[in-house]
């Protein structure tokens, strides 16, 4: 990359940084140590293929990758980091995300939808208490609509965009994806769903107005879910951003973020790395 903007970036990122590292801190802090109670389950909900440039600036080729949520078991209740696709995309490619079918193939077999994991693990999704959404693109928020009786939460400014239409058509969001009539907890920035620190949600912007990560905190350490603000582990080491994003500047400011939270002993979970994701347990095996 240029190193101007890698320059500008790391200049940015100390700024947003500060702003975030005491309030982190002050969540972290409430947890008096890791929590053997709380407990991660990786899913796979179908996968996607797409040109490589799309999620690699300037690569050639396709790109097979996962579609991953994520289950949270918590003493205070269920989370899903994010839903996968709905089941009409498996069969009805067009009719259910329009125009993005022309750009990705979606391999999405019966039992893959986020209702059919969740029953596999003889969870009801009608008992799950919340959805973080770490933003409202087709493949991370299109399973909502299975799992009724959960709250969302969600950066508002996602909520807004994901309801503006200008940003709506720049973003290729949908409503039917999203919009349910859930309940719907808009939070700015850092969020502690549990506030025991456990489970935090990270501002992740970039990718679209409002991406946001999710921190857990287990009994072996930390681990950030990072969703698409960082697709690959070469999006991170060479900070390799997509020929499509939001916004540039703060996309590479989430991923320098990333890199601090690293270096500070978390493991990061790429969005949608295929090599990644066969390191990955798959529930019913617990992430560890």
């Amino acid at each position: 990359m240029d190193p101007r903007e890698s320059k500008l970036a790391m200049e940015r990122n100390q700024a947003w940084w500060e702003t975030l590292k005491g309030a982190r801190s002050t969540a972290i802090a409430r947890s008096s140590g890791r929590s053997s109670t709380v407990k991660l389950y990786a899913m796979t909900c179908g996968w996607l293929s797409a040109d490589v440039s799309s999620m690699l600036a300037r690569e050639s080729g396709r790109i097979r990758f996962p579609v991953p949520a994520y289950l949270i078991q918590h003493p205070k209740g269920h989370v899903l980091f994010d839903t996968g696709l709905h089941p009409a995309s498996g069969h009805d490619p067009h009719g259910r995300v329009g125009v993005l079918a022309n750009f990705f193939d979606i391999h999405f077999r019966p039992g893959e939808d986020i209702a059919s994991r969740l029953n596999q693990l003889e969870i009801d999704p009608k008992q799950i208490a919340y959805i973080v959404n770490s933003h409202l693109h087709f493949d991370h928020s299109g399973g909502n609509e299975l799992i009724p009786n959960a709250k969302v939460i969600i950066q508002q400014k996602e909520w807004e965009a994901g309801h503006t239409p200008e940003l709506m058509e720049a973003n290729a969001y949908n409503l039917q994806d999203y919009d349910h009539g859930h309940l719907v907890h808009q939070v700015h920035g850092e969020h502690d769903v549990f506030g025991d620190g456990s489970v935090v949600t990270i501002p992740t912007f970039g990718h679209t107005p409002g991406h946001q990560s999710l921190l857990v905190r287990l009994e072996a350490g930390d681990i950030v879910l990072a969703a698409d603000a960082c697709y690959f582990r070469r999006t991170l080491e060479e900070l390799h951003l997509p020929k499509l994003v939001h916004d540039r500047s703060q996309m590479l400011d989430s991923l320098l973020l990333l890199r601090r939270m690293r270096a500070r002993g978390a493991r990061i979970f790429y969005g949608h790395d295929p090599d990644f994701w066969k390191e990955v347990p798959q529930a019913p095996m617990e992430v560890l």
